[in-house]
């Protein structure tokens, strides 16, 4: 008998990966505003956006994370709202491809198991990335968290608690798959699904070794997902 009755899925930076790398989206925000960068795309990524205030929209998500960074690094806070807007107009949602993996492991879930996808983000921003890599119709239930359609982000349990509505899955035979410990294990975990961590591995920042709480799965790599599902 199978572990699992379903498996729902992160978006970002676990099925797929933006084509713009940090560094070129960073100094083009710089760019635009005509200031000299005073952080680095590392000191963006040190930033728990879990912690951050909800936004509801990418612009006043950008501005809430610059705001932060600034604090982190002495920088003037002032310049937030204009680099969140630069920011908006530089990324391009559908500038994505499949993280290594992704795809075989999200086929090999779909052969076996219903399947969900929980994203942070609203529908119009992470629709056109399911558009791109063309998995717009892989989901047998999708949820946006999107607060202005009251849906709060992960950690929080409420997007989690409307997959499994959907799926009509128990919570503890569903696994959800993602990349970010503080919104992917917390909220799965709150919300009582068993989850199966993938960090990104970026060259500048190691994923924590013994996080609390622990994932209930740690895998090194997308491929690695197989042998769990």
């Amino acid at each position: 008998m199978s572990a699992f009755d379903a498996v729902c899925f992160d978006l970002d930076s676990t099925l797929c990966v933006s084509e713009q790398s940090d560094a070129e989206i960073h100094q083009a925000v710089f760019d635009r505003c005509g200031v000299d960068p005073f952080f680095s795309p590392a000191d963006v990524r040190a930033v728990d956006a879990a912690e951050l205030p909800t936004a509801e929209s990418d612009r006043e998500f950008y501005e809430s994370l610059y705001r932060e960074v600034c604090e982190s690094v002495g920088g003037d806070p002032a310049h937030a709202p204009d680099l969140a807007a630069a920011t908006v107009e530089v990324v391009d949602p559908a500038a994505v491809t499949f993280r290594e993996g992704a795809r075989e492991a999200l086929d090999r879930a779909r052969e076996r198991y219903d399947v969900g996808l929980i994203t942070n983000g609203g529908e119009a921003t992470q629709s056109a990335k399911l558009e791109a890599l063309g998995i717009a119709d892989a989901f047998d239930a999708t949820v946006f968290c999107d607060p202005t359609d009251g849906v709060a982000p992960k950690p929080d349990p409420t997007p989690f608690e409307r997959a499994l509505a959907a799926l009509d899955a128990p919570p503890e035979r569903t696994l959800y798959v993602g990349d970010s410990h503080a919104a992917d294990v917390v909220g799965a975990h709150e919300a009582g699904l068993r989850s199966a961590w993938i960090p990104l591995v970026r060259h500048d920042a190691a994923p924590a070794t013994d996080p609390d709480p622990a994932p209930t799965h740690r895998l090194e790599s997308m491929t690695d997902l197989a042998a769990v599902l």
